[in-house]
This record gives structure tokens, C-alpha cells and sequence, in this order.
């Protein structure tokens, strides 16, 4: 199981409009992270912060699904209405490397 942790920053005043298309995530949205095998994803807030988590079987094979996934797509461009986009480099988001996981059994390697 592939473990990701991405990185993201809110625009001032977005926190609002952010949290509410999640709490009315389009059925469609949800179908394609489905498909392409996301488990277990949350997103997490402090202030500006945001910190997204997911699981994976198929990282390679996720990313293909998200990539020609219409619907995928236009949610995309729809959060850029809320994050922080670098400007220079378009970067919205910053992937974050795992350090430590505990199982709470045996150990797991990372």
C-alpha cells in the first residue's frame, strides 16, 4: 500500500468556499477517486494549511485515471479558485515524504 501525503496552501478568505465543496463533493468526484483506487482519503486544515492523505495500491495507475478522468479535471481547475498557486511554476500542490509509521503490530517498512 502506497501512503501519500501532499502539502497545500488556502488563498486569504477561501477556507469557507473550500470547506463547502467538500461537504457537497460531486457523486461523479467521488466515482473516479473510486476508480482510481484511492482509499482512506482525508484532508486536514490549520489556518492557510491544508494536508491531504491518501492510500494506494497502484500509484502509477492512479495517476493515469486521475489524468484522463474529465471530471477530475474540472474539480482541478475549480480548487484553484481556492489554493495557492506559485506563481512561476504553477505549483498548487507539494508532495511530502514519509518518515515514520507505526502499524501498532509488526514493523512495516516504509
Amino acid at each position: 500500500m502506497k501512503r501519500t501525503g501532499i502539502y497545500f496552501q488556502l488563498k486569504d478568505g477561501a477556507r469557507e468556499g473550500y470547506v463547502e465543496a467538500h461537504k457537497n463533493i460531486w457523486p461523479q468526484m467521488r466515482e473516479v477517486l473510486n476508480e482510481a483506487g484511492i482509499q482512506n482519503y482525508s484532508i486536514w486544515n490549520l489556518g492557510q494549511k491544508l494536508f491531504a492523505y491518501y492510500e494506494t495500491e497502484d500509484e502509477e495507475q492512479t495517476q493515469k485515471v486521475l489524468a484522463c478522468s474529465e471530471v477530475y479535471g474540472r474539480w482541478r481547475d475549480m480548487m484553484e479558485e481556492f489554493v495557492y498557486i506559485e506563481e512561476g511554476t504553477g505549483t498548487k500542490e507539494w508532495p511530502m515524504e514519509l518518515v515514520f509509521y507505526n502499524q501498532g503490530k509488526e514493523r512495516e517498512d516504509l
